[in-house]
């Protein structure tokens, strides 16, 4: 199975309104693919976000919600997969 980490830069004055775009994200992925993702926060680095989604079985479905979905958020988004070694 394939998990995938998609991150971005946001400015300070957009994060908290972001924060309820993205939750809305999440939900409406989970619900229509079972898989949970999570909003991050890099540590050191306050304008770096990562959603993560693990565990995904229908890579072509799954990819093709998500560009869909993410699209009006309007942010420049970086989508890296990764798989069990």
């Amino acid at each position: 199975m394939t998990s995938y980490y998609v991150y971005y830069r946001v400015a300070a004055s957009r994060a908290a309104t972001l924060q309820d775009d993205v939750q809305g994200l999440l939900q409406r992925i989970e619900a229509a693919t079972g898989v949970r993702g999570r909003w991050m926060r890099r540590r050191d680095e306050p304008s770096t976000y990562m959603e993560v989604y693990e565990d995904v079985r229908d890579e072509a479905a799954f990819e093709a919600l998500l560009e869909r979905e993410a699209a009006g958020l309007g942010l420049e988004r970086h989508v890296e997969r990764f798989v069990c070694a």
